[in-house]
């Protein structure tokens, strides 16, 4: 897993609107990179419109939010479209990203364990390293925790 400090491992992936997007493009910016299970779920819902909701503030900082599950384009511009959402999804549907950044684990639910997303959040500064780094995120009131976390740095 990765840890504050280490080098955020670069990735392409296409994007909601099949656009490649390339994480190094965003050098001197902060990052809020966050890894969801699947769009369209409450609480994956939840946090995209919490992290929409407040994306002008998260610019006002010099910082982007982007989301990352393993859902396809077409998946994620429904998503987008139908909650009105304004960060940038993208698509890592092989899961490569998800096992960089070690959130590809095993869940357990209802007793049956099954790999999946582990819901996690990564800030990384505009050097391109990991200043915050949190895995199994409570969706409900994250996006805040995250954006007081940015203003206190």
């Amino acid at each position: 897993m990765l840890q504050i400090g280490d080098l955020a491992p670069d990735f392409s992936m296409p994007d909601a609107d099949m656009e490649m997007f390339k994480l190094s493009r965003l050098r001197g910016r902060t990052i809020v990179l966050y890894f969801y299970p699947k769009d369209d779920t409450p609480g994956c819902t939840v946090e995209a419109i919490e992290f929409s909701d407040l994306e002008e503030e998260f610019s006002k900082l010099n910082a982007v939010v982007i989301g990352v599950s393993k859902d396809d384009c077409i998946t994620h511009a429904s998503f987008r479209d139908k909650h009105g959402l304004s960060i940038q999804l993208v698509s890592d549907e092989e899961g490569k990203v998800c096992e960089k950044y070690g959130v590809w684990q095993e869940k357990e639910k209802d007793g049956v364990r099954k790999m999946g997303i582990l819901r996690s959040t990564f800030v990384i500064d505009t050097e391109g390293k990991i200043r915050y780094c949190q895995y199994g995120v409570v969706a409900k009131g994250h996006a805040h925790e995250v954006l007081n976390l940015i203003k206190s740095f």
